[in-house]
């Protein structure tokens, strides 16, 4: 049975500043005989204590990435993958430029430390789906660049960051390309395309993936040919398919639906914007207590439904709306202050890029996905109703999420399905 997967990666890449492939030999997992602290120890608690706070900070801010991003066409991103990539950079910041990361995440560094330890420690092993988070730090091989090492292990007790050193060269491309190959379960094969430019002296990478079977996969006699209506006023042909759900979702701006995945632990959520409203505009007006509102006030009542097969491959560079939304300091050459993580001679250390990758295949038998973001640092110099009907033959939103803490994993606006 085909599966639903969803792979996310997210790279940054750090510079310097004048004021199925196999990893090779040369990138040696620095960390990989190093336990966890017994220091930091896993706190599930902090999901009770924090919980409530914590996925509404994280919605919000992935529905300002959506709408910082939309340009009418699609779009999937994953709010945790970003999240945890920018609370790993995040513990290397400080002053001006920690205080812009911290208040863009709507939390305190240690607060999202403890938070994102006690998720990834709560993710589910169960033979009917996999939910995975993978971190890892790749170092330039330079006797120049002190990294600290209370930087790394830091990353090492809240994330589980595998930590590589290795020389900057063609093989590191490959390597870190096979990393996100394997951590996507094959979704991305490459994350970059380019060996690593003589300033850039660190990545950080986070990727994760999502891999669950429908509760009900759709039959060949669910499955009919139909007319996708873009916002521009074309059709587009699309395989549609039916089903019967059981939870419905309504506001003043969407109407929608949950279609569980096995054990209900997870699940599809859909957003139809009202007739009379545009994506763009929805994106521009709806908060994260809306979306929360939405899922926790959902009502079980009988809702057909249909869901057109599509796919996405999304790329994009996050730089410009990470900017926009307030964290300014860490991609300038000369402000950016970054000393928790080390130095490199008297050059100052910048984000010079923050990558996001994502794939999606919606089908009959479930989905399959994936995605990866990285950053790269350089230097230079209620009662039962009626029955409800739900039709996505039209522009919508789509999210992933963990129905237990009604966090969203991904989330992204379908525009067209060719």
């Amino acid at each position: 049975m085909k599966k639903y997967i969803v792979t996310f990666i997210l790279l940054f890449s750090f510079t310097l500043s004048s004021c199925g492939k196999s990893i090779s030999k040369k990138a040696v997992n620095l960390m990989e005989d190093i336990p966890r602290s017994d220091l930091v120890p896993v706190e599930i608690s902090s999901l009770n204590k924090d919980g409530g706070a914590k996925k509404e900070e994280i919605t919000d801010f992935a529905l300002k990435l959506l709408s910082e991003n939309f340009e009418k066409e699609n779009i999937l991103i994953s709010p945790l993958s970003i999240v945890s990539a920018l609370a790993m950079v995040a513990n290397g910041a400080n002053n001006q430029t920690l205080s812009e990361m911290e208040k863009v995440l709507n939390s305190d560094i240690q607060e999202l430390n403890d938070y994102l330890k006690a998720y990834k420690a709560y993710l589910p092993n169960n033979k009917k789906y996999e939910v995975s988070l993978a971190n890892s730090i790749w170092f330039k091989d330079d006797k120049n660049l002190n990294v600290k090492e209370e930087f790394l292990n830091i990353n090492k007790d809240y994330y589980d960051a595998s930590v590589y050193k290795t020389p900057f060269d063609k093989k590191a491309k490959d390597d870190i390309n096979a990393w996100v190959n394997l951590k996507t379960k094959g979704m991305i094969e490459t994350l970059l395309a380019e060996p690593p430019s003589e300033d850039t002296i660190m990545y950080l990478i986070n990727a994760l993936s999502f891999d669950a079977e429908w509760e009900d996969i759709y039959h060949e006699t669910q499955i009919y040919p139909g007319e996708f209506n873009v916002e521009n006023g074309n059709k587009e042909p699309a395989e549609f398919m039916s089903s019967s759900e059981h939870i419905y979702l309504e506001n003043e701006n969407v109407t929608g639906f949950m279609k569980p995945y096995k054990d209900s632990k997870y699940a599809f959520v859909a957003m139809l914007p009202r007739e009379n409203i545009q994506m763009a505009d929805l994106l521009k007006s709806i908060e994260a207590k809306d979306i929360l509102s939405l899922i926790e006030n959902k009502k079980d009542n009988k809702v057909y439904t249909e869901i057109p097969k599509f796919s996405v491959d999304y790329s994009t560079m996050l730089n410009d709306s990470l900017q926009s939304l307030g964290i300014i300091n860490a991609f300038d050459s000369e402000k950016a202050d970054f000393t928790g993580i080390g130095k490199y001679n008297d050059k100052n250390i910048y984000i010079s890029r923050v990558i996001h990758k994502t794939k999606i295949e919606v089908n009959e038998k479930g989905t399959k996905a994936g995605a990866v973001t990285a950053v790269e640092m350089d230097t230079t110099s209620a009662p039962i109703e009626e029955p409800k009907e739900v039709v996505l033959d039209r522009p919508f939103i789509y999210m992933i999420v963990d129905t237990e803490e009604n966090l969203p994993l991904f989330i992204g606006s379908l525009m067209n399905v060719n």
